[in-house]
């Protein structure tokens, strides 16, 4: 067990003698970066492994808790889930033409545009036509300073932001918020009686911690879908449900819809739907820009009023606070304006992680916090709000976690840690589950359905 998993754990309030259950298996050359992200990566997943096993053996009535076993190999594979799956033996296209990095007159921007709104609005942005090509893009971004472009691409809708070094985060508003806050924010939503979670059979297999409990998944790309996907694995009913005028890429949605269903509606007008849903829902995990569902009386506090005892988890990429509150965001942007890719490239170009270490972390971590709020909730009651953050997580990784040394087999490629899946979408590769305990599933019940396949309604 390392330090960083005990700094993930104690951030999800739990019980620091389970910690002795954690051993790990690590691996030289998983996820190399200059930046400890295959020790993040290892908190994140085993502070959730070890969440669904205690939540396991509280249900099961077990002596002791599952022992918990985190393989960087498995880790490794996990992070790369949506580059390494294949589709009936096609890789997918992780992104789109116009989401990269550009120079701009003074730097370098790093834009989003995988959907064919946020294409739009880019290039709205830059006051180029609809058909922009990327030389086009290139030619306007080299013209203009890289915060000047940052803001007309935000005030378009669009998704832009300046490249800044460490020490130029640092001194923005929205970091000192960002460091002001936990890792992981977990607050009690009101009154109610404890949780009854209905008894496992500790014969049975596999342990399934989350069997029974009703997950609307209220998320896109990619942490809270990786949250909501590790729930499903758990046992959770979890049915996504997704604007119809807003449809998952295909790739995305295979790789992140084991074990779950999937629906297309307006919610947010169909409230009788939504009503329904949340009338019999255990847990519903937002994933949209902060405040953007409070309008329509689906804020935490306004859900935990009409269904006491629920968990809200809410995921964003700034944190629902300071002057980029407001603000959408992805893994790629994250990392672009909190220095982490200034620190992985060199002084002629921008790096990367080497894997969306921000939205695979703190998706795990979401996680884990759904799942020891259910815990608390079978011996104190009360409703639950859980949120967490890609900045707060980025700030963890370049100012809280330091690297270590591994000294196990190297990690050579992922082969052993993949496997094939069939199902409605065809032939899949894909990786296993990172997330591994005695008696737990090894893999998920179902493939992913097609998208919006399924009714707005609960089984």
């Amino acid at each position: 067990m390392t330090a960083d998993i005990e700094v993930a754990w104690s951030s999800l309030g739990g019980a620091p003698a389970l910690l002795s259950r954690v051993t790990t298996v690590e691996r030289p050359d998983a996820l190399p970066a200059r930046l400890p992200v295959r020790e993040l990566a290892r908190a994140c997943v085993g502070a959730c492994a070890l969440a669904a096993a205690e939540l396991g053996a509280r249900r099961a009535g077990l002596g002791e808790v599952p022992e918990v076993r985190v393989d960087d190999g498995a880790v490794a594979a996990a992070f790369h889930s949506e580059r390494l799956l294949q589709v009936d033996g096609l890789a997918p296209v992780v992104f789109a033409p116009l989401s990269r990095f550009w120079r701009t007159a003074d730097g370098w921007v790093r834009t989003h545009a995988n959907y064919p709104h946020h294409r739009a609005r880019l290039l709205t942005g830059l006051g180029l036509p609809t058909d922009a090509s990327v030389d086009a893009v290139a030619a306007r971004l080299a013209e203009r300073p890289a915060l000047d472009v940052e803001k007309a691409v935000f005030d378009a809708g669009g998704l832009a932001v300046a490249l800044r070094t460490p020490e130029e985060w640092a001194v923005t508003g929205q970091a000192a918020e960002v460091a002001a806050r936990p890792l992981v924010e977990r607050e009690r939503l009101g009154s109610a009686p404890p949780r009854a979670l209905t008894p496992l059979d500790p014969a049975g297999s596999p342990l399934l911690p989350a069997a029974g409990l009703r997950v609307l998944d209220l998320t896109r790309v990619l942490a809270g879908p990786v949250a909501t996907r590790t729930l499903a694995l758990l046992g959770a009913d979890v049915l996504r449900v997704d604007a119809p005028w807003l449809p998952e890429l295909p790739e995305l949605h295979a790789d992140t819809g084991f074990g779950k269903r999937s629906a297309a509606g307006d919610l947010t007008a169909d409230r009788d739907t939504f009503e329904a849903l949340l009338a019999s829902a255990d847990v519903v995990v937002t994933g949209y820009r902060p405040g953007a569902l409070d309008r329509f009386g689906l804020s935490p506090q306004a859900l935990a009023a009409r269904r006491p005892g629920l968990v809200v988890a809410q995921i964003s990429a700034w944190g629902a606070y300071g002057p980029w509150g407001s603000r959408r965001g992805f893994d790629s942007l994250v990392q672009a304006a909190t220095g982490i890719a200034a620190t992985e490239g060199s002084a002629a170009e921008p790096g990367a992680l080497p894997a969306q270490a921000l939205d695979h972390g703190t998706g795990y971590l979401l996680a884990a916090a759904v799942l020891r709020a259910l815990t608390e909730q079978s011996y104190d009651g009360g409703g639950r709000f859980v949120r967490l953050a890609l900045a707060r997580t980025a700030h963890w990784l370049t100012d809280g976690i330091r690297p270590g040394a591994a000294t196990g087999a190297p990690y050579r490629e992922p082969g052993p840690w993949l496997t094939e899946t069939d199902g409605p979408l065809g032939r899949l590769r894909h990786a296993l589950p990172p997330v591994s305990f005695t008696g737990g599933p090894a893999n998920w019940a179902r493939p992913p359905a097609p998208w919006g396949s399924d009714g707005a309604r609960w089984r």
